[in-house]
């Protein structure tokens, strides 16, 4: 007998309460919460994005969309993997958080190439606090490239806290630092109160702003900076030149 989702204003409240669901196994209709002693965040200003990252974002290796595929990059990120050959993304967690997307407060980003899904990740949104959930690849750097355009969205959009549950070597590399929970709950607690945008807006700004060559750090936010410079005369640029150019100056 299927279990019901879990109710959205539930997981709402859990993740500003700084716990989140997770399974023992993609079958189990069973779900646990968890509360991390010690919290890995990536701090928005510091986002580690190498040189090699950034001449991928320039030349648009990959098309990266936002939402246009929310379910199969819960699929892709629920999927086996070496040395994983189970998830703690049930069926009922994603039935939860397919729910809360369709609320608005879970999104996803996805890399294309050749009209195939590559890489991408999700995660839930609320106030001013955007929790990373899951990512995959499927080819080199896909999932980097989705990670660095979070990071510049989220700078767009005003948001305050990318949480990203666990640290790992990976996302240290990126820049990730750990902090114990009642300090993290003490960063969600600052982060309260609505965000400028939402991440789809944020996403249609930046890439409205690169088809117009238009000056990002003025005209919509700052952290993200046209390419060219003040964007006079600048004609067409891309959003992945943009978002390089922005952790040039940054870095």
């Amino acid at each position: 007998m299927n279990q019901p989702i879990i109710p959205t204003q539930l997981l709402l409240m859990a993740y500003r309460s700084g716990i989140f669901p997770m399974a023992d196994r993609r079958d189990d209709p069973e779900i646990f919460w968890v509360e991390p002693r010690e919290r890995a965040i990536i701090p928005l200003e510091n986002f580690s994005c190498s040189k090699s990252l950034r001449k991928i974002l320039r030349q648009d290796r990959f098309r990266v969309t936002c939402n246009a595929a929310f379910a199969d990059v819960l699929a892709a990120c629920a999927a086996p993997r070496d040395g994983h050959p189970d998830s703690w993304i049930s069926d009922r967690i994603v039935a939860s958080y397919e729910a809360l997307h369709r609320a608005g407060h879970a999104h996803s980003l996805e890399c294309w190439q050749d009209g195939r899904l590559v890489g991408g990740l999700y995660g839930v949104s609320f106030d001013r606090v955007f929790c990373g959930e899951s990512m995959f690849s499927r080819e080199d750097n896909a999932s980097k490239v989705a990670l660095a355009w979070l990071v510049a969205l989220l700078r767009l959009a005003g948001v305050q806290l990318l949480d990203c549950q666990f640290m790992t070597d990976h996302l240290a590399s990126m820049g990730a630092v750990s902090m114990p929970q009642a300090q993290y709950l003490q960063r969600v607690s600052e982060a309260s109160g609505p965000a400028k945008l939402t991440l789809p807006e944020a996403y249609s700004a930046l890439v409205g702003a690169a088809s117009l060559g238009d000056a990002v750090g003025e005209g919509v936010a700052t952290g993200v900076r046209d390419a060219a410079g003040d964007g006079e005369g600048a004609g067409p640029s891309s959003p992945g030149k943009l978002i390089a150019q922005s952790f040039t100056q940054t870095s």
